[in-house]
């Protein structure tokens, strides 16, 4: 069977199961694998779409500047998530009232610092923000940051909001670490050329990951607004695809389209929204890829759309063998998420590709397990989706428990893919910091303003990491500590012959009475794990810190000093809003340095952050 042959079956088999899934899932968008106890998550039925574009770019170092000016389009979705607190910076409500702290929460709590020495710094360099010049010009800042890093063997690259930089990493290629390579560029530039909403649109929430079991790069940016009939035009779709190896910088040759795949089943007709159904003439959101053809970013690109009926806000990408899950919030008053699967393989091939969506209620906030390190999962094993209970819209900010999902994809036969759970891991017990998101929180210096704290969420990423036969996964949130203040609640799961996860360890560092959240964690080749984190409290301005363990440390402890990263010196005035999320990667080229990125203020700046870019390494940690 020739390739032609092969994709056009292909294409028709996976519409053939999207029909059958889409019956499925309207006749009864509740009915699943999940739990279905009253009040617990439970699970819809698969929904696969195909890509409604797809093709491969010029190397992206050689695509259009953006206009730097160009700003999104306005939310339509409760003003992108804005608080009714952020829409009338006049009248900041007062912060919530000190929680009653559990007996068992607070005997997980780490109240001194660890007493070894701290990580040591090996790289700190500001990222975009306030200050910021690179080859492509300057950019505005505009909280709240959603600061996206992600590390390759020769370059770092950063998302913040709608801009993205590409700088040099020091070693075989380049002398020193933080030289702007690229940009600022609006992050739609990946998609010049492409057509549709994806080149048009320049949404923020965009994500990078590096992709460390192919040595790729991942790009997601979702379309908030919606889209309009004959955004992509008749064709787009077909498949645009080189067939030749993988040149660094170089652009791909791009031949004949052959024949168009079969049409979407799903267009035109009634598709399950939230509560309410609507049809594609009004309108769907989208999600937009970008896979590198290389492990050079500023490269050639494969880029696909896929269209969404329900709002993508916060994806949170993650790389597993069979596919890139990109888990989404769908409204600040919806406790529902969407979870959506595109087909990786097909993805680092640029060939057609299909995507498979899964609608899971009743839960706050969602994270598949994203890997690092060389060495994959077993064959065939489900990816991991973990949560943190509680829920904010209904007033319950405690629990003992974190939920764990699943989710085997299939996709030869879509009917078979599956999401099973929730099941909970029981905890120790942990209150929302600051009672979740969208609250005055954090108390600053000079002023009355306090800062968001995002409390309601495990942050990302969570990470999956393979050490000989020990499987971890490792997670962190923002939760209060009994000394009034906020801590880094981590933990280390650890998955069975079954694929179980079980806790085999836990902590709260909160080593004073002030505030320690939004954290973003990792574990390094050697079983050292490091987590970064916003700093703050009266009288201290917020900053940046970083603080780690290794292996063979007592469980539930940061053994090391905290190292500090950035510390702030000015108070943000402008909004209660303080980055969404903070972001670690791990440096493939040693896989034992931490990368991590995170916002402060510099002196006299009161509404546009900076943020500072910095890595860090674990003794006895060594590249094998």
């Amino acid at each position: 069977m020739n390739y032609l042959e092969k994709t056009t079956r292909t294409a028709a088999v996976a519409s053939l199961f999207a029909a059958l899934c889409y019956a499925s899932y309207a006749a009864d968008s509740h009915q699943g694998q999940g739990s279905t106890k009253e009040g617990s998550p439970t699970t819809g039925s698969v929904v696969v779409h195909r890509a409604e574009a797809f093709d491969v770019s010029a190397p992206l170092a050689t695509l259009r500047d953006s206009d730097l000016n160009s700003e999104p389009s306005a939310c339509t979705e409760r003003n992108c998530g804005l608080s009714p607190d952020d829409l009338n910076a006049d009248q900041d409500p007062s912060p919530a009232p000190k929680p009653v702290i559990k007996e068992a929460g607070a005997a997980v709590e780490q109240k001194l610092q660890g007493q070894k020495a701290a990580a040591s710094l090996i790289e700190s360099f500001d990222g975009l923000g306030v200050g910021f010049e690179g080859p492509n010009g300057t950019t505005k800042s505009k909280n709240p940051s959603d600061n996206s890093l992600a590390v390759g063997p020769n370059h770092i690259v950063q998302i913040v909001n709608t801009r993205i930089a590409v700088y040099a990493k020091k070693g075989a290629r380049y002398e020193k670490s933080g030289k702007v390579l690229y940009g600022p560029v609006a992050t739609n530039n990946l998609w010049a050329g492409f057509g549709g909403v994806c080149e048009a649109r320049n949404n923020g929430d965009g994500v990078v990951r590096y992709d460390q079991l192919a040595g790729r790069w991942l790009f997601v940016m979702p379309i908030m607004t919606r889209t309009n009939p004959g955004e992509y035009p008749e064709g787009h779709g077909d498949a645009v695809y080189s067939g030749q190896p993988s040149v660094p910088g170089a652009a791909a040759t791009l031949p004949s389209n052959p024949a168009p795949p079969p049409p979407n089943p799903l267009a035109g007709k009634h598709v399950f929204s939230g509560s309410e159904a609507e049809t594609k003439p009004h309108g769907t959101f989208a999600m937009c890829y970008a896979v590198s053809v290389s492990d050079d970013p500023l490269g050639a690109y494969y880029r696909y759309a896929f269209e969404r009926t329900l709002f993508p806000d916060y994806p949170r990408p993650a790389v597993w063998p069979d596919g890139y899950y990109v888990p989404t919030s769908t409204g600040d008053e919806v406790i529902q998420k969407h979870v959506c699967i595109v087909d990786r393989m097909k993805m680092l091939q640029g060939q057609p590709a299909t995507e498979q969506c899964i609608v899971i209620d009743g839960v706050s906030f969602l994270n598949n397990a994203d890997v690092d390190g060389r060495t994959s999962p077993p064959p065939g094993a489900p990816n991991i989706m973990m949560a943190a209970g509680g829920t904010q819209l209904k007033d319950i900010f405690d629990d003992d428990g974190i939920y764990v999902w699943k989710v085997h994809v299939d996709w030869n036969a879509p009917a078979n893919t599956k999401v099973s759970g929730p099941e909970k891991i029981t905890v120790a017990p942990y209150h929302f910091l600051c009672n979740g998101q969208l609250t005055s929180c954090v108390p600053q210096p000079d002023t009355a303003k306090r800062l968001d704290a995002q409390g309601d969420k495990l942050m990302q990423r969570v990470v999956y990491r393979k050490i000989g036969k020990q499987e971890s996964i490792v997670a962190a949130h923002s939760v209060a500590t009994s000394a009034g203040g906020g801590g880094v609640r981590w933990y280390e799961f650890r998955l069975d012959q079954h694929r179980n996860p079980n806790l085999y360890q836990q902590g709260t560092y909160a080593p004073d009475e002030f505030y320690r959240w939004m954290p973003s964690i990792a574990m390094d080749q050697r079983g050292d794990i490091g987590v970064g984190y916003s700093f703050g409290g009266t009288p201290n301005f917020v900053g940046q810190r970083f603080a780690a363990r290794s292996p063979r440390d007592p469980k539930g402890t940061l053994s090391l000093h905290e190292t500090v990263l950035a510390s702030g010196e000015s108070s943000q005035t402008s909004t209660i809003r303080w980055e969404d999320y903070t972001t670690t990667a791990m440096d493939p080229s040693d896989d034992c340095t931490f990368w991590y990125v995170g916002d402060y203020l510099k002196k006299g700046e009161s509404a546009n952050y900076a943020s500072k870019i910095g890595s860090f390494r674990l003794p006895g940690c060594k590249a094998k």
